[in-house]
């Protein structure tokens, strides 16, 4: 009995050991898709008052965790029965990434109601301030959901011919690290200003360390959300491309043909079916309005 017992926590060490060292291989594999997780994150969880900002990314964090559990399960069911299944998905989450960076790309350069909306939040009624988050937060989440699709299956990759308890067992160590690790990074970045008061309260000494350094913090994030608004929709076109190119086959000979750098090629795939896909649904929109008010 007692052999048996410590057979089975050699085991169990073994199975962490192995987990420890694929986990780190995954984790290089997806680190450009996490650095674009971030991005996109840190732009959606901004933009509210100072005291909604922890509860918003709170309620955010709870939704990317359910999002893990749903999809962890598939992905290995798929993975397992239905490999094509995957690529369907990928595909149908790049149309969504490429759709959201070109809407955010169009309503910035060409006028339409949503720029004739109020956005000082000072000025929206508590409702109007609730209604903006849950809508907010559904967008954050849904995006969430897609990029987390994308994190878990470059993971599942990168061990698809392990055993089956490797795969579960780093898959979710990198599904837990994508979300408790962005999430975290992005409530130190949305917290910056009230960081950099606490350092310029910190004494009554005038230009001291703590106030240079609490200045910049506050001076500093305005730019930092500025630039995660930025990177974030460039992050959307990036992930969006990545997905075209190694899933389709045609996008990934005119590569070839093309001779571009692979990310210029797959920011421009990204582009260009973001904008295509932007004008179906537009269109499509035009056709269904007026029949629904007959």
């Amino acid at each position: 009995m007692a052999s048996g017992f410590f057979a089975l926590l050699d085991d169990i060490a073994a199975l962490m050991d192995d987990v420890a060292v694929m986990s780190k291989v995954a984790g290089k594999k997806t680190a450009g898709i996490l650095g674009d997780d971030l991005a996109v994150n840190a732009e959606k969880a901004s933009g509210f008052m100072s005291e909604r900002e922890l509860p918003v990314l709170w309620s955010i964090t709870k939704g990317s965790l359910l999002n893990k559990i749903i999809i962890l399960p598939i992905a290995f069911l798929l993975s397992a029965f239905l490999p094509v299944a995957i690529t369907v998905i990928l595909i149908l989450g790049g149309l969504y990434l490429a759709y959201e960076g070109a809407e955010k790309l169009y309503e910035y350069f060409v006028p339409h109601e949503k720029h004739n909306d109020i956005q000082n939040l000072d000025d929206l009624s508590e409702e109007e301030l609730m209604t903006r988050e849950k809508e907010k937060v559904k967008s954050a989440i849904l995006t969430d959901f897609i990029l987390s699709v994308e994190i878990v299956i470059i993971a599942l990759g990168t061990v698809s011919t392990e055993p089956i308890a490797t795969q579960i067992g780093v898959v979710t160590v990198i599904a837990l690290v994508a979300t408790v690790g962005v999430y975290g990074i992005v409530a130190l970045i949305v917290r910056m200003d009230e960081f950099g008061t606490k350092l310029i309260n910190l004494n009554e000494e005038e230009d001291s360390f703590s106030d240079k350094v609490g200045l910049f913090l506050v001076n500093a994030l305005p730019w930092v959300i500025k630039s995660l608004g930025v990177i974030g929709t460039i992050a959307l076109f990036l992930v969006a491309g990545g997905i075209f190119v190694h899933n389709l086959d045609f996008f990934h000979h005119l590569e070839e043909i093309l001779h571009l750098p692979a990310i210029i090629f797959e920011f421009l795939t990204g582009l260009l079916i973001g904008f295509i896909v932007l004008l179906i649904f537009n269109g499509a929109k035009k056709i269904i309005k007026p029949k629904a008010a007959q």
